[in-house]
């Protein structure tokens, strides 16, 4: 894909983009529930790996001993980070006291590292079998700005990401990909941390001040505005309005219900 030189604004009312794209130099996108559908893939797999260890370390308190919510646990407290992030997270919150384990830990729950494991195994067994598909509204907002040569990034605290866009046939959309083997390779922090996506922007040769950012999870959010981004657009595909509140609270500029809402009439 042509890529404007370091420098050059791009996104005009011409270019059939939202006035909020306009001047900007790059998008950096989230993958998983922002480009792929394999947000709600990640979901249902963190869902049997906690709803184990639940019920093989049931929590003290008989509150906190339901199951895992694949939309409200989700979002709240995995969504976006890395595996062993995420586990962490919703352990911690459903006060599950496990030793941490390490990412050799083969899958079980018998350690924050063996939940995460089983995580993994579950994910990539369901992709295996059944792919992935790319959200076809963000292949038409991918599809224009490519056209108007504005230069894409993805971003993921996952793993598999490469794989995913591949599988989804969008690989070649983005000039450049920042997955989890790139954050352990550079010692980059995960979400909501901005590292990931300050190197995606790095490598686009753009100041985030001149970049979108678009991402659904709170965890991405913060990160882009942390970050210091020029735009930070929250996807709310729930159509819940405490989703789309709690993106606005976390940062975003600008929530809408797909990416191709950021087309222009």
């Amino acid at each position: 894909m042509a890529a404007t030189a370091p420098g050059e604004p791009v996104g005009t009312p011409r270019d059939g983009l939202v006035p909020q794209l306009h001047g900007l130099h790059a998008v950096v996108f989230d993958t998983d529930g922002v480009v792929t559908d394999s947000a709600r893939v990640h979901a249902a797999a963190w869902q049997l790996a906690f709803d184990a260890a639940l019920r093989a370390h049931p929590p003290a308190e008989p509150a906190l001993r339901g199951p895992f919510d694949p939309v409200e646990d989700y979002r709240r407290y995995v969504d976006g980070k890395s595996r062993i992030d995420g586990a962490t997270a919703f352990l911690a919150a459903r006060r599950t006291a496990l030793p941490p384990g390490g990412p050799d830990d083969p899958p079980g729950t018998g350690s924050v590292g063996a939940v995460a494991a089983a995580k993994d195994a579950a994910f990539t067994a369901h992709v295996a079998e059944h792919g992935v598909e790319a959200y076809p509204g963000t292949v038409r907002l991918l599809d224009r700005l490519r056209r108007a040569h504005v230069p894409c990034a993805a971003v993921s605290a996952s793993r598999h990401a490469r794989d995913l866009l591949l599988r989804a046939g969008v690989r070649d959309y983005f000039a450049c990909l920042v997955d989890g083997a790139d954050s352990a390779r550079l010692g980059l922090k995960g979400k909501p941390a901005p590292d990931l996506f300050l190197e995606a922007a790095r490598r686009l040769r753009t100041a985030p001040e001149e970049t979108a950012v678009v991402e659904d999870a709170l965890a991405g959010v913060e990160a882009g505005r942390d970050g210091g981004f020029a735009l930070v657009v929250g996807v709310d595909r729930t159509g819940t309005g405490s989703s789309a509140a709690d993106l606005k609270r976390s940062g975003a500029h600008l929530v809408v219900r797909d990416p191709a809402e950021l087309l222009g009439p």
